[in-house]
């Protein structure tokens, strides 16, 4: 038996109205999924357990079996293990995300871009290389990752009560307070007013903004913690098997649960990504392994920018070149296996961040299920089929055990 987790981060949203008053799971064109999912099994699943942030950190955890409760510590320290920074007890992880702020004259400073434009990943190393340089000490190091996702580590203790935010919570909206908590930690001020000069000045930035684009002109650290303890799911379920992503964060997973991380060229977290690499990489995991997860980032991205248009393009985009393309080799092949599509959490578009509601997703089993749903993929008719069943939402662990047919171990 093979088995295949395709994720669509942030895929799920509520009705449109400049799409009709359709989600964009509704107006995108999704034959391969509604194709799957008439003959599948509908559920809905709890990824983010009560009381936890709806990040796409502890949501990922849950759909690959992990109780957050248990081994969740922040988001940075998954993005380190991506990135093969090591995590001494001492030390504490921070994403490190270069933003566009802007500084206007009443003081205030105002989040406009989280993403920097969704700066290229060469551009971003090249500024936050020469952060390192500048800035980097006993105490800190920064380290780069893709395009404006990048790590910073931190030796030292955070004050009782210390706290961030991610910058994609808080777009166009005054940021001032959060930004003044830094200070709590006195190696942060300097860190932060060197790098704003060291941004304004750098080659990187002089040219995005002849190109018209927006530059880098500050960093923002959030999703701080410590290495988490993680068993491997060879370990917890006896499965083997690879991980095919863009961002550092599910790469992390991916090493810290014993997958094979597979890097594909052009994989961008964004619309241009590599989809037919992406593809392409899992069915070659599946030839050798019995387990694969594919994650894709532009619905989540387009959510977060509120653009409703390029979120149906990301939707339909990743049932035309992720979802067909493995459902329909899968199926020459010949082989047994079982295969869901899902979101991890959704990023609503009116919103432009995330909600920790269940989310909506099918299982198909290539030989069969006892009450196939005979429903399109959609947000309501996943509510709609799991209502009539009388089943109540499932937790991410029951979930994957029910996914890969086996308990786990310990």
């Amino acid at each position: 038996m093979k088995y295949v987790l395709l994720i669509g981060d942030g895929m799920g949203d509520v009705p449109v109205p400049s799409l009709g008053g359709r989600t964009p799971l509704e107006a995108a064109e999704t034959p391969a999924m509604d194709r799957l999912a008439r003959q599948a099994e509908m559920l809905l699943v709890r990824t983010v357990p009560e009381g936890y942030p709806p990040g796409s950190d502890v949501a990922n955890l849950s759909l690959m079996g992990y109780e957050p409760e248990r081994c969740y510590t922040g988001r940075a320290p998954l993005e380190a293990a991506s990135l093969g920074v090591s995590l001494a007890p001492e030390e504490i992880a921070f994403r490190c995300n270069l933003v566009h702020v802007e500084r206007p004259d009443d003081g205030r400073l105002i989040m406009v871009d989280y993403s920097s434009d969704h700066i290229t990943t060469d551009e971003s190393r090249q500024l936050i290389e020469a952060l390192q340089a500048a800035c980097g000490n006993e105490r800190l190091r920064l380290y780069p990752g893709v395009s404006y996702r990048h790590l910073l580590v931190y030796r030292g203790e955070l004050p009782a009560g210390f706290a961030t935010v991610p910058p994609h919570d808080h777009s166009d909206q005054d940021v001032t307070g959060f930004f003044k908590a830094y200070g709590q930690i006195p190696a942060f001020p300097p860190l932060l007013a060197a790098a704003e000069g060291i941004l304004a000045d750098h080659p990187v930035n002089r040219e995005r903004q002849r190109r018209g684009k927006r530059t880098a002109n500050g960093i923002w650290l959030w999703g701080e913690g410590k290495r988490p303890a993680m068993a491997t799911l060879a370990d917890r379920f006896g499965i083997r098997g690879g991980l095919i992503s863009a961002v550092d964060l599910l790469k992390g997973i991916g090493v810290l649960g014993g997958l094979t991380v597979v890097n594909v060229d052009g994989a961008t977290g964004y619309l241009d990504t590599n989809y037919a690499g992406k593809a392409q990489a899992a069915l070659e995991v599946l030839a050798k392994d019995d387990f694969v997860l594919v994650h894709v980032e532009a619905p989540d991205e387009t959510g977060h920018q509120g653009l409703a248009q390029e979120k149906v393009r990301a939707v339909a985009d990743f049932d035309h070149n992720i979802v067909a393309p493995i459902a329909e080799a899968m199926e020459r092949r010949g082989e047994p296996f079982r295969l869901v599509v899902t979101m991890d959490h959704y990023t609503p578009i009116h919103r432009r961040t995330h909600e920790d509601w269940p989310v909506p997703m099918f299982l198909y089993d290539s030989r069969g299920v006892a009450a196939p749903s005979g429903r399109t993929y959609t947000e309501a008719n996943v509510l709609a089929a799991v209502r009539e069943s009388g089943q109540a939402p499932l937790s991410g662990a029951a979930f994957f055990q029910r996914f890969v047919e086996r308990e786990a171990r310990g």
